[in-house]
Order: structure tokens, then C-alpha cells, then sequence
């Protein structure tokens, strides 16, 4: 979580909360040629951020090559988004798992759409959900 904190009239003293999470996370062979470089594997994400009673949901992914067992250096170059929600609110459990149930095709949408596949059945991680 950061905190960002305003000061108004020399006297006051807002805090704006903005909050990151990770609602859902996960590594998976992958396939993807890009900027030069075969890519087999990818993080997967599911990201809710919120600001000020505002909320925003994520699909994300970033496929990397993975050189080692060990090796989950993920790259930002192929690195890609799709906005599932942003509106007025706050994090909520019944969203996150509509999210949830479609992330693995909304995924697939996106890695399609640029040039690569996500092999679900083949985690190479356990997931993580917050």
C-alpha cells in the first residue's frame, strides 16, 4: 500500500490512500516471440488498485523467458493489460470472483491478440490469491 499525503491551507493534512493488490497471481508455460526474444513462460494477474472510493480491475500479463527452473525474471517489454472494471466503489469479493471464473479466457483473449498462448494446464507455480 503507498500513501500519498497533501498538505492544504498549512494546516490540514489529507491522507489519499492508494492501494495495489494482487488479487489473483500465477506463472504458466507460455509461448511468445517478441521484440526478438521467444518467450516461454508468463506471470498472470488479476490486479485491483484503488484510490479515493474509486476502484479499477486487471487483467495482466507478462510473458518472460525462462532459462532456469529457479529463473521467474519477469520482463515489462511484453508486458500486457485489459481494464475488466473502473468505477466508483471499493474491492469487492462478489466482483473478484466473477473476475476470477473468465480470468483464464480474458487472459487467453489477450495473449492472442498479441501473437501468443498461455498453456493453463501446465502451471509452473502455485497461485496466489489475496
Amino acid at each position: 500500500m503507498s500513501y500519498l499525503c497533501i498538505i492544504s491551507n498549512h494546516k490540514k493534512i489529507k491522507k489519499i490512500v492508494m492501494a495495489t493488490t494482487n488479487v489473483y497471481q500465477r506463472y504458466f508455460e507460455a509461448e511468445l516471440d517478441y521484440n526478438g526474444t521467444k518467450r516461454n513462460a508468463a506471470s498472470v494477474w488479476l490486479i485491483s488498485d484503488s484510490e479515493n472510493g474509486n476502484i479499477k480491475y486487471e487483467a495482466a500479463i507478462s510473458f518472460f523467458q525462462k532459462k532456469t527452473p529457479e529463473d521467474f525474471s519477469v520482463s515489462f517489454d511484453a508486458y500486457f493489460t485489459q481494464t475488466l472494471f473502473e468505477g466508483k466503489g471499493r474491492r469487492s469479493k462478489k466482483k473478484e470472483q466473477v473476475f476470477l471464473e473468465n480470468l483464464f479466457d480474458t487472459i487467453s483473449q489477450i495473449a492472442e491478440k498479441n501473437s501468443g498462448k498461455v498453456f493453463f494446464d501446465k502451471p509452473l507455480t502455485q497461485e496466489k490469491i489475496a
